[in-house]
Parts: structure tokens; sequence; C-alpha cells
């Protein structure tokens, strides 16, 4: 097998939601790099669309919370394109929240978008693949508030965790013709984390406390993704892959290393 050619995705159309800046730019624009024709979706328009050299993503309007919006995002890149071969389900996030007193509509609403769209839009996706001689690939954008404690974050890091378990099932049910995965993603920088972190300072300190000394890009995200969609993962599915650079370092390790 030539390792290069596998990763070559000239005759793939991919689709990114949320795919039209942060997290979900940065997979577009690694696929945009491997050849792939890129179709981003989100409700509106971005002034920019990612872009790789002379490629540009293409831009179709859906709000992922929605069946019809979904659907009729689909039936358009079918209907353009010809084919779907990979969906990346990468839209998502949640403001901070007290769990104590956050309302029951919030939690709905968090679970809705992190769990329920992702689930929704690999439904439309998956019809389509299974008519497909290559099949497909389904990756899901998860997080580690899904495998560690998320506070002020419950709802997300409960819907997250909901996700990864989604894999599994999906993954036996639709197998083999479709393949669906997760990327369980650490903390990432994007030109929206000084709303976090704060200056470039807290965004480097926050980086110290990771093994690899430094939070993710949304290029490292977009690596894993083009792997997971590619022949070299042709034999990978109902997992999650831990793309977080080594976790956080626990708290105790630094207090046992406080006086070294």
């Amino acid at each position: 097998m030539n390792v290069t050619d596998s990763l070559k995705m000239d005759d793939k159309v991919v689709i990114v939601t949320g795919g039209t800046r942060g997290v979900g730019k940065g997979i577009a624009e690694v696929f945009l790099s491997a050849g792939a024709t890129v179709v981003v979706c989100s409700r509106t328009a971005p002034d920019s669309l990612p872009q790789h050299a002379d490629r540009r993503a293409v831009f179709v309007e859906c709000n992922v919370k929605d069946a019809d919006s979904i659907q009729a995002c689909v039936n358009q890149v079918k209907a353009q394109f010809g084919r779907i071969d990979c969906l990346v389900n990468n839209a998502g996030g949640t403001p901070h929240a007290d769990s104590a007193t956050v309302s029951p509509r919030f939690n709905e609403a968090i679970i809705h978008l992190n769990l329920l769209a992702p689930f929704t839009f690999s439904q439309a996706v998956n019809q389509v693949m299974q008519g497909q001689a290559s099949g497909g690939s389904i990756i899901n954008i998860a997080s580690v508030s899904a495998i560690r404690p998320s506070p002020g974050t419950a709802a997300y890091g409960a819907a997250k965790a909901g996700l990864i378990n989604l894999c599994t099932s999906l993954a036996v049910e639709w197998g083999p013709q479709v393949r669906v995965n997760a990327i369980t993603a650490g903390l990432i920088e994007t030109e929206q984390s000084h709303l976090h972190y704060g200056d470039q300072a807290g965004i480097d300190a926050v980086g110290k406390t990771i093994p690899m000394q430094r939070m993710a890009v949304p290029e490292d995200i977009g690596k894993a993704c083009l792997y997971l969609a590619s022949e070299l993962s042709s034999f990978v599915t109902g997992t999650s892959i831990e793309v977080h650079g080594g976790g956080e370092i626990p708290a105790v390790y630094g207090a046992q290393n406080a006086n070294d």
C-alpha cells in the first residue's frame, strides 16, 4: 500500500457541520489540502470560506437542530455532487451554566445540539452512503468532557459521552458499508480562545497543563479526521480516538512534585 495515495481524497465529497470557523474550519482546510470536495454548513453564511491554495469549500445553509433542514442539506449535496463519502459532525458547544440552577430548556437545547443533531444528520447521510459501492465514513467530534468531570458544562459532557457511545451502536447497525467513529478532542486553541482563557499568557498557561505543553490547534483535529475518512482506517469503526495531547496533567501529580 502507498500510504500517501491512501490519504488522497481527490474524488471524495465531505460534509463538515459547523465548518465555517474554529475547529470546523480547520477540519475543512485539511480535507481541502487532501483534494476533497468540502461542503461546510451552518445557519448563516460566513464572510469567507475555508480554503487551501486555490481550493475553496462550498457553503450550504443548514440548521443542524432541524431535521427538515438537515435532510434538505443532504439532498442538495447529493444532487450537486452525486455522492457523500464522509460526514464530520463537528457543530456543537455550550456556554457555562450552574448545574444547580440551569433550566430544563437549556439542558434540552445543549443535548439536542451535541447529541441528537449529530444522530439525525448521521441517519440522513447513512441513507446515501448505504447505496454507494464505497460506503462512507461518519466522524463525530466529541470532547474530553465526555470522559472526565465537566463542571459548569454538565449537560454538554453528558451529551458528548452519549455521542461516543452512539458510535459503537451505529457501527454495528450500519457496518460494514458505513464506518462510524468519534474523536475525543482535548483543549483546542481557536480564534475565540481568549473568551475562555483571557490573553495569550492565559492560553499558554493552560497549555502547560497538557503533557504536549500546548493546546491543540484545529489542524490537529483535522488530521485525525482525515485518517478516519481514509483507506488507512478501513478496519477502524465503532471507536473513539483521543486527540488531547496526553490529557490534562492530574492535580495530584503537580501537588506531589511542587517541592521538587
